[in-house]
């Protein structure tokens, strides 16, 4: 059997709101949620119940409450034996949540593009120019980090909000691989290129444009995705489908 993995070395945790009340089960499962998605805690990370409850100083029941609330969120998963763990996508499935986040968004931009307002569009453009600075200065983490807030900025006008929270659910899946940290410097300046002319569409209300460009960055980007590396525990191996042959281990037939 092979050996659960472990809880790696925590961040600095967000102190409790009531330090002599210690954690309560909300801010367990908000700070639990906050380390897999801003990436502290990889794919694959165990997630042991005793080490997580001596972290917090509580007992395993406010833990295992929160658990179960990221397993309903796609974010951690349970195996029979092994315990909880952060969820390990297959690289197929990856690809098939960015096709859910492409079309959601654009169903969600189109619609945004006509309501936005100046508070959108300046929410845009700051967005905007966080991303430009993580490019600059080649910092991966903020450079994905404002990825995300800068594809919410351009939907979140929508009058959509059972849209938006089904992109932000099928997101937050993808979020415990960091993407973005993982392709090269010049894959995010191109990235970054159509960030650009999303932002001028977006301005402009020319959703025509907005989406076409949006659509040639979906393409570039399941390019990028194509390429990230599968040796570094990002990924599980795929599950062999149940019609192929399956190799004898004495004859290797």
């Amino acid at each position: 059997m092979a050996a659960r993995p472990r809880l790696p070395r925590l961040p600095q945790l967000t102190p409790p709101a009531h330090a002599r009340r210690g954690y309560s089960q909300q801010e367990i499962l908000n700070e639990l949620r906050r380390l897999i998605l801003e990436g502290n805690l990889p794919p694959g990370t165990g997630m042991p119940l005793g080490e997580l409850a001596r972290q917090f100083e509580v007992s395993a029941i406010p833990v295992r409450e929160s658990l179960q609330t990221l397993i309903g969120e796609g974010l951690v998963e349970h195996r029979p034996n092994f315990g909880y763990q952060v969820t390990l996508l297959t690289t197929a499935e990856l690809r098939e949540l960015y096709v859910v986040r492409e079309r959601l968004e654009s169903a969600a931009m189109a619609a945004a593009v006509h309501n936005a307002t100046k508070w959108d569009h300046d929410l845009a453009k700051e967005s905007h120019a966080r991303l430009e600075k993580a490019v600059l200065e080649e910092d991966a983490v903020a450079y994905h980090r404002e990825t995300r807030n800068f594809h919410l900025a351009l939907v979140r006008a929508s009058g959509m909000p059972r849209v938006v929270h089904m992109l932000e659910y099928a997101w937050n899946i993808t979020e415990p691989v960091q993407p973005m940290v993982h392709v090269t410097t010049l894959d995010r300046v191109v990235l970054h290129a159509d960030h650009s002319k999303q932002l001028a569409a977006f301005l402009a209300r020319d959703a025509e444009t907005l989406l076409a460009v949006s659509e040639q960055h979906s393409a570039r980007l399941n390019g990028v995705l194509s390429h990230l590396p599968t040796d570094i525990g990002l990924f599980a191996e795929p599950v062999p489908e149940l019609n192929e042959p399956v190799q004898d281990a004495n004859t290797g037939e």
